[in-house]
C-alpha cells in the first residue's frame, strides 16, 4: 500500500510537470555571458546562459529551444527546472567545467551571443515564445567590464521585459553567478506605462504598430482595443513574436493611396501590467516611392559645438508619404564621386507630408544644444558622413540610386556679421526654390539658439503666393539675425526667359549703398536678398532706402521698379 501510495504521487507530480503548459516568463534568461573570461579567472572560459524558473510551476525542458537567428540549440535530455532554481546552458564540450558551478545542461549548436549584442530567445516544446532578450553592449555600463570575463545578469525576475534598464555587469568577483541567484539582484520595479511610437503598412490592409515594449499578449490580441479613421474597422490584431512590442492590424476594406490614417490604442497594457495612457494615436498610411523633390535638405549644421554633433534636416514638401528606410544621405570626395553612403533606417519609419525630419549620429547631443520641438523626428545614424566646416556637399538619394536634392554649402553663405559660425545651422529660406542658390540660405536667428532641428526654420518665407512683376517682402526689416525679417527679398516673375536685372540701393540723399546685383540673368521667377550690409560689408544705419530695379532683354525691352523700404534695429 505504501509503495502504491509513492508511486501514486510520483505519477501526479510528474503529469503535472509534463501536462502543465508554460506561458510567457514562466522561465526567463537570467544571464548571459557573451565574452567568456581567459585563463586564470574562476570562471571557465566558456560562453554560457542562466534560465531561471520565476513560476510556481516545475518545468521539464526536453525539447525546450533557445536561439539567436543564426543558431538553434535543442535541449535533448530531460531536466526538471523547479521553481525559483536555475540551469546553465552551455556548448557540450564545456558542461563538466560549467556543472561545478551548477546544473548543467550541454547543446549543440550553441547560440553565437555576439560580442556587440545579440537576440536571444527562448521556446517551449511546443514552440511558444516564452522568453527574449536583445541585449547589447551598453548594457554592461561599464567600459572595462563590457571589454570580457564578466557576464550580464537580471537586476528583477519580476520585471523581466524592461531592456537594459534591468540588466547590469555581474558584481561577482569571479565575473558572473552561472547556476545561482545574480549578484545585481535587487528591486527594480517597471512602473512606466507602455508608448506607441509610430506605425507603418505592410500593404494595403495591413497596419504594423510600434509600441516602445514588450505588451501583454493576450490583450494586444483583442481588435477592439484599436481604432481607426475614416470608418476603418480592425478585423485582427496580431502580436508579433519574439517581444510583442508590435502588432499587425488587418483592416475591412483597402486603405486609399495618399491619405493620412488615425490610429488609436486604448486598454493595452506592457508585460509589468502598466496600462497605456487613454487615446495614443499615430499616424499611418501607404507609403510611396519619392521622386526627385519631394525630399530636401532643409537645415544644415556642418561645424558643431563642442560635444555636439553635425545634423541634416529634411522636409517633405511633397503629397506623398514616404518611407525613411529608402533613403541615403552622403557626401562627395575631392573627385566629385559620391562618398559615405549612409541608410537613414534600417527599420519602416514614415515621413509624411510636411514633415521634418532630422538626421545625425549623435541623437542627446542635439538636443542639448538646440530646442528639438519633435524628438520623435531626430533619426540617429551610427556615423554621419564628413560635412567639412568650411564647405561641402550634402546629397540626398533613393535606394534606387536616384538623386533627391543636393546642396554644395559654404561656410560664407552664412550671415556676414557673424563673427564665429560654430554651432549656427544653416536654414533654407524657400524650399520650393533652388538648393544650390546661395541667396536661398541663411544663418539660423539667434532667437531660436541658431538652430532649428525638427520644426519651420526661424528664416522660412516662401514665395509660392507672389504676386506681379516685382515684389519686396518685408517692407520693414531688421538683420540683427533676430529670426524676425532678418532680410530684405526681392522676387521677380516674368512672363518668359531671357531678361537680365540690375539692382542697386540707395538712401533718401540719393548716394548709392549697395549694387546688389549687376546684370543678373533672370528666370521666368526667382529672387535676389539684401541683408542690410553696403558695399563694404558694413552694416546701414536705420531708416528709408530706396530699391531700384532695372529689368531689360536683348529685344531692347526694359522697365524700372523703384520701391521704398525701412531698415529698422533693435536698439
Amino acid at each position: 500500500m505504501k509503495n502504491t501510495l509513492i508511486c501514486m504521487l510520483t505519477l501526479c507530480c510528474a503529469f503535472r510537470v509534463f501536462a502543465q503548459q508554460p506561458s510567457p516568463y514562466d522561465v526567463l534568461l537570467s544571464e548571459i555571458m557573451a565574452i567568456p573570461p581567459t585563463t586564470g579567472s574562476p570562471l571557465p572560459d566558456s560562453k554560457y546562459l542562466e534560465l531561471y524558473n520565476a513560476s510556481a510551476t516545475a518545468y521539464d525542458l526536453f525539447e525546450w529551444k533557445i536561439g539567436d537567428g543564426s543558431n538553434t540549440a535543442v535541449i535533448k535530455e530531460h531536466f526538471i527546472l523547479h521553481p525559483d532554481s536555475f540551469v546553465i546552458i552551455c556548448p557540450a564540450g564545456s558542461v563538466r567545467l560549467l556543472a561545478a558551478f551548477g546544473p548543467a545542461i550541454g547543446v549543440s549548436r550553441f547560440p553565437t551571443l555576439r560580442v556587440n549584442g545579440d537576440l536571444l530567445w527562448l521556446l517551449s516544446e511546443e514552440n511558444k515564445v516564452i522568453h527574449a532578450v536583445q541585449y547589447n553592449r551598453s548594457w554592461y555600463k561599464n567600459e572595462v567590464k563590457s571589454t570580457g570575463g564578466w557576464s550580464l545578469e537580471m537586476i528583477d525576475t519580476k520585471n523581466p521585459c524592461s531592456g537594459s534598464t534591468n540588466w547590469d555587469a555581474s558584481k561577482n568577483t569571479r565575473g558572473g553567478t552561472p547556476g545561482s541567484a545574480n549578484s545585481v539582484a535587487s528591486a527594480n520595479r517597471d512602473t512606466t506605462p507602455p508608448q506607441l511610437l509610430r506605425s507603418y503598412t505592410t500593404g494595403n490592409r495591413h497596419i504594423m504598430l510600434v509600441f516602445d515594449e514588450p505588451l501583454d499578449s493576450l490583450q494586444a490580441a483583442k481588435k477592439e482595443n484599436f481604432l481607426c479613421s475614416d470608418n476603418i474597422i480592425i478585423e485582427e490584431a496580431v502580436p508579433q513574436a519574439p517581444f510583442f512590442h508590435t502588432i499587425l492590424l488587418k483592416t475591412n476594406t483597402p486603405l486609399t493611396k495618399n491619405k493620412i490614417y488615425t490610429l488609436e490604442a486604448k486598454s493595452i497594457y506592457d508585460c509589468s501590467g502598466n496600462l497605456i495612457s487613454n487615446r495614443t494615436a499615430v499616424r499611418t498610411g501607404l507609403d510611396e516611392m519619392a521622386e526627385t523633390g519631394d525630399i530636401v535638405i532643409n537645415e544644415i549644421l556642418f561645424n558643431p559645438r563642442v560635444n555636439g554633433s553635425d545634423y541634416v534636416e529634411l522636409y517633405n514638401r511633397s503629397a506623398r508619404i514616404i518611407n525613411a528606410k529608402t533613403l541615403y544621405i552622403a557626401n562627395r570626395n575631392s573627385a566629385g564621386n559620391l562618398n559615405s553612403l549612409k541608410l537613414l533606417q534600417d527599420e519602416d519609419l514614415l515621413i509624411f507630408p510636411g514633415d521634418y525630419i532630422v538626421v545625425t549620429d549623435h541623437a542627446e547631443a542635439v538636443k542639448q544644444q538646440y530646442v528639438v520641438k519633435n524628438p520623435e523626428a531626430i533619426i540617429e545614424v551610427p556615423a554621419m558622413p564628413s560635412y567639412p566646416n568650411t564647405s561641402g556637399t550634402v546629397v540626398l538619394l533613393h535606394t534606387n540610386g536616384e538623386i533627391m536634392d543636393e546642396v554644395r554649402y559654404d561656410e560664407k553663405w552664412h550671415f556676414d556679421l557673424i563673427k564665429n559660425n560654430t554651432g549656427v545651422a544653416l536654414e533654407r529660406i524657400d524650399f520650393n526654390q533652388p538648393a544650390q542658390n546661395k541667396d536661398n540660405w541663411h544663418s539660423a536667428a539667434a532667437s531660436t539658439g541658431y538652430g532649428t532641428p525638427t520644426y519651420q526654420n526661424s528664416q522660412f518665407r516662401s514665395t509660392e503666393q507672389l504676386q506681379g512683376e516685382i515684389s519686396i517682402s518685408p517692407r520693414v526689416f531688421s538683420p540683427d539675425n533676430d529670426g524676425r525679417d532678418d532680410f530684405l527679398t526681392l522676387s521677380y516673375r516674368f512672363s518668359e526667359h531671357g531678361y537680365v536685372c540690375n539692382i542697386t540701393i540707395f538712401d533718401t540723399k540719393g548716394r548709392t549703398i549697395r549694387y546688389l546685383v549687376r546684370n543678373g540673368i533672370c528666370g521666368t521667377e526667382g529672387y535676389f536678398r539684401w541683408d542690410g550690409l553696403d558695399e563694404r560689408n558694413q552694416q546701414t544705419g536705420m531708416g528709408i532706402y530706396i530699391i531700384l530695379t532695372e529689368v531689360y532683354n536683348l529685344n531692347g525691352k526694359t522697365r524700372k521698379f523703384k520701391q521704398a523700404v525701412t531698415l529698422a534695429r533693435s536698439r
